[in-house]
């Protein structure tokens, strides 16, 4: 998603919802956001599972001195004790040699996403071991750069979505999903735009 589109898409949901319309004055629209698509950004997405950043780049950088090039047959073929080495935990070295052989099998490929619907997408993603919904939806928002999608388990993009709304109390996903409903085709920018009001940056 370019600036523009951001852009855009912020100027139709202004005209779609009165919030968006009072808050986007206030804050400014979002920046883009973009990660690289494939085999890495899953590995990495492993790792950083319940870790701060800090320690997420941390551990990557020792995983890329050990895996220089991070594909699915280098990481079968690595010992596991070097990446427990590296910092990972043996459940990650669990989802990550899982990862790496569906791949290799062909059950699961990162580059044949971009072909499917989000839903496909979705499902092929949660259908690994270490991988729900919302990094599904992470990786379709950030990577493959869908434009559509709203990953209502973020509990951030809830509370924020709560303040704009002005509820006493966040909505459950469920219900954040129904008071977003109206923003399609836009959700993953309104999604950007919730993260960005929750930080409360100024223009």
């Amino acid at each position: 998603m370019t600036p523009d589109t951001i852009t855009h898409a912020m100027n139709t949901l202004a005209q779609q919802d009165a919030d968006i319309a009072r808050a986007l004055p206030q804050v400014g629209a979002p920046s883009p956001r973009q990660r690289e698509p494939g085999f890495a950004t899953f590995f990495s997405t492993i790792v950083s599972q319940q870790l701060s950043v800090e320690a997420a780049r941390s551990i990557m950088g020792r995983v890329n001195v050990l895996l220089p090039e991070l594909h699915a047959k280098a990481v079968m073929d690595v010992e596991g004790q070097a990446l427990r080495d590296a910092g990972l935990s043996w459940r990650k070295i669990e989802y990550a040699k899982g990862l790496a052989e569906a791949e290799l099998a062909g059950s699961f490929s990162a580059d044949g996403l971009e072909h499917l619907s989000d839903e496909e997408a979705i499902a092929a993603i949660t259908a690994l071991r270490g991988f729900g919904r919302w990094s599904a939806e992470i990786y379709l928002m950030f990577s493959l750069g869908r434009a559509d999608i709203f990953p209502a388990d973020d509990l951030a993009l809830r509370v924020a979505l709560g303040r704009l709304k002005r509820l006493e109390e966040k909505p459950t996903p469920k219900q954040a999903r129904q008071l977003v409903e109206h923003w399609a085709p836009w959700r993953s920018v309104g999604s950007l735009f919730l993260w960005h009001y929750y930080r409360g940056e100024p223009l």
